[in-house]
């Protein structure tokens, strides 16, 4: 996916410390794809990331992953 295909503001994505809003899975893949080196208790975009594909069934995190 390119991400113009987004339907929302590429920078939104960019900055870990912004926090992006409501995503779909495929704008919420996208940004675990740009912040893979970044951590959910650090990055805003990237805990938004795994919030919403959790919910929708698309990830299932382990026991350790759950506590953050």
């Amino acid at each position: 996916m390119q991400l113009t295909n987004l339907n929302m503001p590429v920078a939104s994505l960019l900055a870990c410390g912004n926090d992006p809003g409501v995503m779909t899975t495929e704008q919420a893949h996208a940004a675990m794809q740009l912040h893979l080196d970044c951590t959910v208790d650090r990055c805003l975009v990237r805990r938004r990331a795994r919030t919403t594909l959790v919910e929708a069934g698309k990830c299932v995190l382990d026991d350790q992953a759950e506590r953050l």
